[in-house]
């Protein structure tokens, strides 16, 4: 039995949604951020020494990163499903994906998401301009901008086919979720790219991405 260490409105959700899938059987340990520094809890540092999420354990082995995660599930239990085929044009698209959205796509959003907490958060009166054009100039400058030019990109290259490494739903497409998703709640991803809109609206539609929420409990970003 394969067991998901499953923190509230994380990048683990789309853990939950392969492994419904794959249909394979698993069993959730829920932790809840919280509620006042949205971290994890510390318990969470008994299934990985980064006390981060999310985690499985499958027997003996335990895994972390959602990449990990993905490529271990579909080694193991794919049997060939939700990845291309080896040596194929879209298998290296895939492999790009699966990388880029970790690696490319969330720093920025996460980056967004500091400084507007910075340009908001309670501080003395005589403090308040400093920071917040501090904030305002790093946004300009670097954090809008990059996050303008990785959306058009990812809308350009979904004229590629119908999913992002090719005409079929792959592991690269569960990892591209959730950066979309946090871009769609909080960097004004909406109907304006519709190819990027389009793609949040097949996931959600998916039966098995229906049972991951079932599964998971409240997620936000859907």
């Amino acid at each position: 039995m394969i067991t998901v260490h499953h923190l509230n409105n994380s990048r683990s959700q789309r853990v939950l949604w392969l492994l419904e899938e794959l249909g394979l059987p698993y069993e959730i340990r829920q932790h809840q951020r919280n509620a006042q520094t949205m971290l994890a809890p510390p318990e969470l540092l008994q299934a990985h020494p980064l006390g981060k999420s999310p985690v499985i354990q499958d027997g003996d082995t335990t895994v972390a990163e959602t990449g990990a995660i993905v490529e271990y599930l579909l080694e193991r239990y794919g049997q060939g499903r939700l990845q291309p085929a080896a040596g194929s044009p879209e298998a290296l698209r895939y492999r790009y994906w699966l990388h880029f959205a970790e690696g490319s796509a969330m720093p920025p959003l996460l980056l967004k998401l500091i400084f507007d907490r910075v340009a908001s958060a309670p501080m003395p009166f005589f403090v308040k301009p400093v920071a917040r054009g501090i904030s305002r100039k790093v946004m300009d400058a670097m954090v809008l901008p990059n996050l303008k030019r990785q959306l058009d990109f990812m809308e350009a290259e979904l004229g590629r086919g119908a999913w992002f490494a090719g005409d079929e739903l792959s592991g690269a497409d569960i990892m591209m979720s959730f950066p979309l998703e946090a871009a769609a709640q909080r960097a004004g991803l909406d109907a304006s790219r519709p190819r990027l809109h389009a793609f949040l609206q097949r996931i959600h539609a998916r039966p098995a991405y229906q049972r991951a929420l079932q599964r998971g409990g409240p997620y936000a970003f859907a």
